[in-house]
């Protein structure tokens, strides 16, 4: 409980495709967040901010960037790139800063004006670079690697196309609810499994697109916010784990950029998976278990994948994700709602906000102040996301 630091702010800047600089998305996530914690910019000790690989020299120095951009004022900056873990590995940066006595006050933004389609590898030629040569020898994008996920569950464990489709239907309802959301339009399974094969088997409305969009909070010690409450008698939310554990080797299922395997001849298989692992980590730290939560966001990158997401966070038995999506249990009124927030499938990727923008619907939901899409007596929560090279993050936030 010590430990624990508080998120007195979280704000948002709404995701899409604006064709505006991530500085300009960033700033106004930064604002909205400051006037929720009811602070000053120039009461703010620290800045944290998440790289974009995509925005130019501002984007490797995003923590300086953002500063400038709200006003120098002579805070303590640190910039952070993780891939797709780059908001979590931000939140990481600024809980230790506080914890340290560095600041009082830390402000995390993460911001991104993603290009349209796929992904594709930072440009020049690099051969040592395993993201580069995935692309280049295999034509591996980033929805093959989805695809090849999904047709491993459908061999595997029985999952079907039916059940990807069902995990898009519930995410869209909950994203129609979401006014930061991209994709604010319900969708039927009839809507999807007449949507376009991008890679078997998964369409286009089984994977998420590429967004611009902005995400940021003012975290800060428990006395300092005893000292400077909340006046809107919502209830202190707190991070109360960040997991950002590695891989153990030998790793045994492909996990691109990676091109092969290890062997486990001579050293055995890891007793939890690269993303149990995670979660595991988060759930020791916090001396909570998977029965402890009330909701859980996780990183969607297409439907198959979150099946995946509910058997590493604990919420089913291995092979059983598909069997808790036709319960009902992940339905946003149902026993563990995920993504009530919409998820990426609404939202879109805008890799260094996306780990934040987590931590908002965490902090709304565990205030009560989700508007429709709210989950009843909302009062832990996880978030869960993985990144390229043995990024991964699980934040733990509770009230």
């Amino acid at each position: 409980m010590s430990e624990d630091v508080v998120v007195l702010g979280a704000g948002m800047h709404p995701w899409g495709k604006w064709g505006r600089s991530f500085v300009r998305y960033g700033t106004e996530a930064a604002r909205a967040a400051l006037a929720d914690a009811g602070l000053e910019w120039t009461e703010i000790g620290s800045v944290v901010g998440a790289d974009t690989v995509r925005g130019g020299y501002p984007g490797y120095v995003a923590g300086a960037t953002f500063a400038r951009a709200l006003g120098w004022q002579g805070a303590r900056v640190t910039s952070v790139y993780a891939a797709c873990a780059s908001g979590a590995q931000a939140i990481a940066t600024a809980r230790a800063q506080l914890l340290a006595g560095l600041a009082d006050t830390v402000l995390v933004v993460g911001a991104d004006a993603a290009p349209k389609g796929f992904f594709t590898p930072a440009g020049g030629e690099r051969p040592d670079d395993p993201d580069w040569q995935r692309f280049r020898l295999l034509g591996a994008t980033n929805p093959a690697y989805f695809g090849l996920y999904a047709r491993r569950r459908m061999a595997v464990y029985g999952d079907t196309p039916e059940d990807f489709a069902r995990v898009k239907v519930k995410n869209a309802a909950s994203g129609a609810l979401n006014p930061y959301a991209r994709y604010r339009t319900p969708v039927t399974a009839e809507e999807v499994a007449a949507s376009p094969v991008v890679a078997d088997p998964l369409r286009l409305l089984d994977i998420c697109a590429t967004s611009d969009g902005a995400a940021a909070l003012v975290l800060c010690r428990a006395d300092f916010a005893r000292r400077h409450g909340r006046t809107d008698g919502a209830p202190p939310v707190r991070i109360r784990a960040v997991s950002t554990a590695t891989p153990e080797y030998p790793r045994t299922a492909l996990d691109l950029p990676d091109l092969a395997t290890d062997s486990a001849a001579a050293v055995p298989e890891p007793a939890r998976p690269f993303r149990a692992a995670l979660a595991d980590a988060a759930y020791e730290e916090a001396g909570l278990g998977p029965g402890d939560l009330s909701l859980a966001e996780v990183y969607d990158l297409s439907t198959a994948l979150e099946l995946e997401w509910y058997e590493d966070l604990g919420l089913a038995p291995r092979g059983e994700g598909a069997k808790l999506l036709r319960e009902g249990a992940t339905e946003r009124d149902g026993r563990i709602p995920v993504n009530a927030s919409g998820g990426l499938a609404s939202f879109g990727e805008a890799v260094p906000a996306q780990a934040i923008a987590q931590v908002c619907e965490l902090t709304w939901q565990l205030r009560g102040q989700a508007g429709d899409r709210q989950v009843a007596g909302a009062r832990a929560g996880i978030t869960a996301n993985q990144g390229l090279f043995g990024h991964g993050s699980a934040v733990i936030a509770v009230r």
